[in-house]
């Protein structure tokens, strides 16, 4: 199942994201559930609920019966967080 929702992702959602510099990476597919997470310039943005909703949950739904429900995970990028404690540190000096 996670092989047909990753030829609809690749064709219908993947070009879309990329228009915006963003990506996406399938997590898992449960119980009619998919958990995916955005990467690039969609992962964190303020409009990735708006995205989850109006585009992939819709593309997939109808193109993937099996596919009750998406979920969005949410996940820090490490690099990101570092430089966020090296900021910090130098303040604290």
């Amino acid at each position: 199942m996670l092989t047909e929702i990753e030829r609809v992702v690749q064709a219908d959602i993947r070009p879309k994201l990329a228009l915006h510099g963003g990506d996406i990476r399938l997590l898992d597919f449960q119980d009619g559930v998919l958990r995916f997470e955005l990467l690039g310039q969609c992962s964190g943005c303020p409009s990735a609920s708006i995205t989850t909703e109006e585009l992939i949950r819709s593309v997939l739904a109808e193109a993937v019966p099996q596919v009750k429900d998406v979920v969005l995970v949410e996940r820090v990028n490490k690099d990101l967080v570092a430089q966020a404690k090296a900021i910090l540190n130098c303040h604290r000096l």
